[in-house]
């Protein structure tokens, strides 16, 4: 059982460095930082999209409009973060 949570665990861990490497990208491209018809970046860009949208819809649904800043990808690292904190207090010592 260890080993599941440790396993869940590392894969919030890394879906929290892909939404923070998608807040990233998505500036540096509306910026004009990166090129937009570059194939690499629009794939990287892609992938990043696809990866991070599923969990950020519901909360840009539920959130009110803030005039063109979206803090959907905060407020989703704090839910990580929490359910993180909260495998890790509760959890994990119940089973140790």
């Amino acid at each position: 059982m260890t080993a599941l949570i440790q396993t869940v665990i590392l894969a919030l861990d890394l879906y929290w460095w892909i939404i923070i490497a998608s807040a990233i990208f998505s500036w540096l491209y509306a910026f004009n930082v990166v090129n937009p018809r570059n194939q690499f970046v629009g794939t990287i860009g892609n992938a990043l999209y696809r990866l991070t949208e599923p969990a950020l819809r519901p909360i840009r649904r539920v959130m009110p409009d803030l005039g063109g800043i979206d803090i959907s990808p905060i407020i989703l690292l704090l839910i990580l973060f929490f359910l993180r904190q909260f495998i890790l207090t509760t959890i994990y010592p119940a089973l140790v």
